[in-house]
């Protein structure tokens, strides 16, 4: 990559030898703020045709939009209009340090604050290179922020924050290379999911061939009933927010609260409907929140059955559609507890356990590890393009000592 950013270092020599010239925001945007049709408005929110993005799009479908996941009615517009299509969504409150280019007319929500390209510059700045750049104006945000309960970005400073204006054939240089890491990390993402699909289909496959009886989960596990009551004392806490999504592991926070104590080995299991592919075996003791249930191998039965084994289980697309299908609740559902114990789950000899344990685990390991496997390798290469982005991105300032 040294020669990729020679490259870039030599055609700005060439065609800048001042220098770039920055231009704040201010300068070269028209600013707006996203907003939310009233809710208690049926009309605003039925047979939508006007694309309304919010930061689910983003954690969806990526930074570079054309399809949003909700629409709303035109009626909905406000006398400004829908935002035109090629303006940047960035992240200004609550959620910060997230951006996307839009390539449709569109509305979005007021997390967002839109920046609209004035006519003069249409010229002069390319859509993507300033998507690109965001990943520069991200970071910003997420170090300006006001000091409130509600975190938002200083948006008095943030129309100051400047963007560089090369010349196009730099910024088209530049957002072809970094088109093809783009490119190069979505080939990874891809071929990670198939593997992922790959590995539920033949752990799904390994559970649903088993020929042993099969025994509600309440016969041979509980609910952890131990509490922490004292908040004094600093553990490890875990709450749904810890839980990393798709069963990839979870990551404790040091606390005082109270709440349900869980120890090495039980499995925990998020509780509220858009976290209950959430899950993780816990590593050590600690404390759990009342979104996460602790469920615990009963003592008496602790050595004809695994931990891991009923973590696999657990983690099946047969037990997770069932404590969706039994979920309850309205603007929240949660995993039926009842429900959940009376799971049908088969208990094959522990030696079979085993078996069933080796293999899934290799496949875990591919899948889901942090050290090894394709998720390390997608790792390794999104922190490859970052540190090129950021070269590639770094001009001299027009007037700065060469």
């Amino acid at each position: 990559m040294a020669e990729v950013t020679n490259y870039i270092d030599s055609l700005v020599a060439e065609l800048c030898p001042d220098g770039v010239e920055y231009r704040p925001i201010e300068e070269l945007f028209t600013t707006r703020n996203g907003y939310t049709p009233s809710k208690s408005n049926s009309s605003y929110w039925a047979n939508g045709t006007v694309p309304w993005f919010r930061m689910e799009d983003i954690r969806e479908n990526g930074g570079i939009l054309s399809k949003s996941l909700q629409s709303v009615h035109e009626s909905a517009l406000k006398k400004g209009g829908m935002f035109p299509s090629g303006s940047i969504i960035v992240a200004t409150s609550a959620t910060i340090g997230e951006h996307a280019l839009i390539n449709v007319d569109f509305l979005c929500n007021q997390r967002f604050t839109v920046l609209i390209l004035k006519d003069e510059f249409k010229n002069l700045l390319s859509p993507k290179f300033l998507y690109y750049y965001s990943f520069v104006l991200d970071r910003w945000c997420l170090a300006n922020t006001t000091q409130s309960s509600f975190a938002s970005v200083d948006m008095k400073r943030f129309k100051k924050f400047e963007f560089p204006v090369p010349p196009l054939e730099i910024q088209e240089a530049i957002v072809e290379i970094l088109d093809k890491f783009t490119n190069l990390e979505a080939e990874l993402e891809a071929e990670l999911e198939a593997r992922t699909l790959q590995y539920e289909y033949y752990r799904d496959s390994l559970f649903e061939t088993l020929n042993c009886p099969r025994n509600p989960l309440g016969s041979f596990a509980q609910y952890s009933k131990d509490r922490k009551k004292d908040d004094s004392t600093v553990t490890a806490y875990v709450g749904v927010e810890n839980l990393k999504s798709d069963f990839q592991g979870c990551t404790p926070t040091e606390s005082t609260n109270p709440g349900v104590i869980f120890r090495k080995d039980d499995i925990l299991l998020g509780n509220i409907r858009p976290y209950l592919r959430k899950m993780w075996r816990a590593d050590s003791d600690g404390v759990a929140s009342p979104d996460v249930l602790v469920v615990r191998i009963r003592d008496e039965f602790s050595e004809n059955i695994s931990s891991r084994y009923l973590y696999h289980l657990l983690a099946s697309n047969e037990f997770v559609g069932y404590n969706v299908a039994h979920s309850r609740g309205g603007k929240m559902p949660r995993g039926n507890k009842t429900k959940i114990l009376e799971f049908e789950a088969p208990i094959p000899p522990l030696e079979e356990q085993q078996r069933i344990v080796d293999i899934l685990d290799r496949f875990d390991a591919l899948t889901t590890s942090l050290s090894e496997g394709l998720p390390a390798e997608l790792a390794a290469r999104r922190s490859q393009y970052e540190y090129y982005r950021d070269q590639l991105l770094s001009f001299p300032r027009k007037g700065e000592n060469q």
